[in-house]
């Protein structure tokens, strides 16, 4: 059954005749009821819903995410699984237990309790912090939505916020997972005296929203630089959790991985690679992994793996280099 408030939501917009709210109403009902697994109900309250003729005035924000153009998020489509992914054994606990408060949310409410459902990750670049969003909304079986900050941040006052209220109005209408990356871009500190008064204000708007979110939205944050968060920010976020550089572990099953699915030997163990090369993130363990196949390939049927490992750390040692230098 739906909860109380969008029953009254519901009655007060048949009432006063108000469409936008009526609409706002029945499709977050029809979210509930599909996070319920009660599809059929879903798809009725939708069928219906699209039978009443549309508002004259279109809603800013594009619902036909067709790439992103001209809206205020885009959709992504969940394609990897926690269990797939490399994660601090603490860091995957708590998406567990996530996952199964949102999965669970029925008996929690029966007690009086709300699943948790604001995240905010920090950590180095690299380190997956995008991809734990992704497995996130792949396990609740849930759209993901990532905000687009270029069409968010406007240049005239006013604009930003008026902008993040059309898109938490329409995450609100939806079971999903609400994906801020480089969260410090809105969510600065407020203290900060050389930001302006509308960053300020952008900020409180910003805050004001996340605490009016519903527990069917499950918003992901994502910052590099925690430090530069305001610090009202942290107090919002039931999960705060840091994705550290991987370790000479997860860099060994990560090696260990790619050669199974290379199905050919990588002509040392998993371990005497990982301890040679020395990457500070899963991004470029990608990236190493995705060079060393494409020289494989290119040089097949003769081609000699562990050859073509040998070079590749060679380079990727220059490179480590040129950083380091670029760092300093």
């Amino acid at each position: 059954m739906p909860r109380a408030d969008l029953i009254v939501n519901l009655v007060r917009a048949g009432t006063q005749g108000d469409q936008k709210m009526f609409r706002s109403t029945v499709e977050a009902i029809a979210a509930e009821e599909r996070a319920k697994r009660h599809t059929l109900l879903a798809d009725r309250l939708e069928e219906n819903l699209r039978s009443i003729a549309a508002p004259q005035k279109a809603p800013e924000i594009v619902r036909t995410f067709d790439g992103g153009h001209g809206g205020l998020l885009y959709e992504l489509q969940p394609k990897r699984s926690l269990e797939s992914i490399l994660l601090a054994e603490e860091v995957r606990a708590a998406a567990r237990e996530l996952v199964e408060e949102q999965q669970r949310q029925d008996l929690l409410r029966s007690y009086g309790l709300e699943p948790r459902h604001k995240v905010l990750l920090s950590g180095p670049p690299g380190n997956g912090k995008t991809t734990l969003a992704e497995a996130l909304a792949y396990e609740l079986m849930v759209p993901l939505f990532v905000v687009r900050y270029e069409a968010v941040v406007g240049s005239f006052l006013g604009e930003t916020s008026g902008r993040l209220k059309r898109l938490f109005d329409f995450a609100r209408t939806h079971h999903c997972v609400l994906f801020f990356d480089e969260f410090d871009t809105l969510g600065k500190e407020r203290g900060d005296t050389h930001e302006t008064g509308e960053i300020k204000r952008v900020v409180s708007s910003l805050l004001l929203q996340i605490d009016g979110l519903p527990s069917h939205v499950v918003v992901v944050t994502a910052t590099n630089h925690a430090e530069l968060l305001d610090r009202a920010v942290w107090r919002r976020f039931q999960l705060r959790l840091t994705l550290p550089a991987p370790t000479l572990e997860q860099r060994t099953q990560w090696f260990d991985r790619f050669q199974r699915r290379l199905g050919v030997s990588l002509g040392m163990t998993p371990k005497t690679l990982a301890s040679r090369l020395k990457v500070t993130n899963f991004s470029d363990l990608e990236q190493f992994c995705q060079d060393i196949h494409r020289r494989y390939v290119l040089a097949l049927p003769s081609g000699d793996l562990k050859e073509i490992i040998a070079e590749r750390i060679v380079q990727w040692k220059l490179r480590a280099a040129i950083d380091d230098a670029v760092e300093r």
